[in-house]
């Protein structure tokens, strides 16, 4: 395999997690990705942290700061994703996403979240979408689609 297939293959694929509330305690500005500390956070970070290309093809959903990117600053917050909460982030992360896959071209999508999130984010343009909104059960299922994508 080329270094340019390689490369294709390993950068595939777009990763969208919700927000959870266990997040780190903190005042000054961190990555989305770092501030989560629940759900299936975790388990992404360790999939990426190694892999800056990797961070880029993960956006987080929050329920304050809408859609973001993995690196997108943050800081400690207590939102929940509401109805009238969701409705307000639809318009714009359904902006975000396009504005992300027009820069990041995707042919499938991980989807890590509840239903009310999934709701926010609407059809993803892509080939293939993965759901999970039972992701605490489905640690194998996570990593069997990331590793068909040759994700590390």
């Amino acid at each position: 395999m080329t270094n340019v297939a390689a490369e294709l293959a390993v950068t595939d694929g777009l990763v969208v997690v919700a927000c959870c509330k266990e997040k780190r305690v903190t005042t000054a500005p961190l990555p989305a990705l770092d501030l989560y500390e629940g759900w299936v956070v975790p388990l992404i970070r360790d999939r990426v942290n190694a892999h800056g290309v990797l961070r880029s093809r993960v956006l987080v959903l929050s329920a304050l700061y809408g859609l973001v990117t993995a690196d997108a600053p943050v800081t400690t917050y207590e939102q929940p994703m509401t109805e009238q909460r969701a409705s307000v982030l639809a318009g714009s992360a359904q902006s975000v996403l396009r504005r992300h896959l027009a820069r990041f071209p995707s042919s499938e999508a991980l989807l890590l979240m509840e239903a009310p999130y999934a709701g926010v984010l609407g059809t993803v343009p892509v080939t293939r979408t993965h759901l999970i909104t039972d992701a605490m059960d489905r640690h194998a299922d996570i990593h069997a689609v990331l590793d068909s994508w040759s994700w590390p």
